[in-house]
């Protein structure tokens, strides 16, 4: 199977403008062959903690709430990152994840708040894994990444591709960026896809990067710093014997003007 990992600029606090310009990224990722694609941190809204905050409007009712449905028709199967009611007060920032048809395969809620984050979510308590074309899949987003706990309890699970809905920004994030999912491929021996913001975001400005790296920590295909994109790679839903484990890169390509 091929994965993709998506970078894309978000309108704040505009949900069906943002699942329009995700979904054309998904469209743009099935066309190069992708059987998946991951997009970063809170896709549907920006990163826009005040809004999210204020505004219940801005949660998604559940997996079938139909401001989904432009991604959910795109072809391909998505993991999506949004704000999610839940029975509490406070939302979770949950990937819901569904196959080609549309059909949810599974929601993950973040388990590890950053900072400021607390004051506005619920932390989820459940590890997210869903197995797609042959391949087990698990999920992580942004801080959670920082914990081996997370992707460690992936693998250990017998997970082979980690994927990672995050927000990293220009500076520091930068090097983290890098550092951080290198670092997942090569202690645990597995696939990373990462997502990512570019451009503004909230109170940060996403560096792009988005990327898939093969297990040990080579860079199989990376975006640049500025354009709206997805990456692809190609993951074997096994490795043969004598066989390359460390799949295949692709060429990045950028979303439709």
């Amino acid at each position: 199977m091929k994965i993709a990992a998506a970078q894309l600029s978000c309108v704040p606090a505009d949900v069906s403008a943002n699942a329009v310009r995700a979904a054309a990224l998904a469209v743009r990722a099935r066309e190069e062959g992708a059987g998946l694609v991951v997009f970063p941190e809170l896709t549907l809204t920006g990163y826009e903690l005040a809004p999210l905050g204020a505004d219940p409007g801005l949660w998604l009712a559940d997996a079938e709430d139909p401001r989904l449905d432009p991604v959910r028709s795109a072809g391909i199967a998505t993991a999506v990152n949004v704000a999610l009611r839940t029975d509490g007060p406070r939302p979770v920032i949950a990937t819901l994840v569904h196959d080609a048809d549309g059909a949810h395969v599974t929601t993950y809620a973040k388990q590890h708040l950053f900072r400021q984050e607390r004051e506005v979510f619920a932390a989820g308590t459940v590890p997210g894994r869903f197995e797609l074309g042959g391949i087990r899949f698990s999920l992580g987003i942004c801080f959670d990444n920082h914990f081996a706990d997370v992707p460690g309890a992936g693998a250990a699970a017998g997970c082979r591709v980690h994927l990672a809905s995050s927000l990293y920004g220009t500076g520091d994030g930068i090097a983290e960026r890098a550092a951080v999912h290198t670092g997942i491929a090569r202690d645990f021996g597995m696939y990373v896809a990462l997502a990512n913001h570019v451009g503004p975001a909230g109170a940060w400005t996403g560096c792009g990067g988005a990327a898939v790296w093969a297990p040990g920590g080579a860079l199989l295909a990376e975006a640049d710093a500025h354009t709206p994109s997805v990456v692809v790679a190609e993951v074997p839903a096994e490795v043969p014997a004598g066989g390359r484990a460390d799949g295949s890169g692709s060429r990045t390509t950028p979303a439709p003007a």
